[in-house]
């Protein structure tokens, strides 16, 4: 199943984050080696949210990874949230529909 984990990040995001990129970063590599996120980054302009896509068997991954990243456990992420994404078009959707 594909997952999204979304973060609202807070207003200082961009001036603390330096302390803490390299420990979440390689936190997401270790994901995607594992298999388990396919893609992570924040949104611009302003940036005050990201998305995290995961693909795994359960929720549960997700919020494990989600409580392991220094973002959230250091307070650059105010609020997430998972959920569940039901892809229905392209190659990687998971429940491809077509016409």
């Amino acid at each position: 199943m594909h997952f999204l984990l979304i973060y609202e990040l807070s207003p200082d995001y961009l001036e603390r984050r330096g302390q803490y990129r390299n420990e979440h970063l390689q936190l997401g590599w270790d994901a995607c080696a594992r298999g388990e996120m396919v893609m992570a980054g924040a949104m611009s302009d302003p940036f005050d949210m990201a998305a995290l896509m995961f693909s795994c068997e359960s929720a549960d991954t997700v919020e494990r990874w989600a409580q392991a990243d220094p973002y959230v456990k250091h307070g650059l992420v105010t609020k997430y949230q998972v959920r569940q994404w039901n892809t229905a078009i392209g190659e990687s959707a998971f429940n491809p529909i077509r016409p």
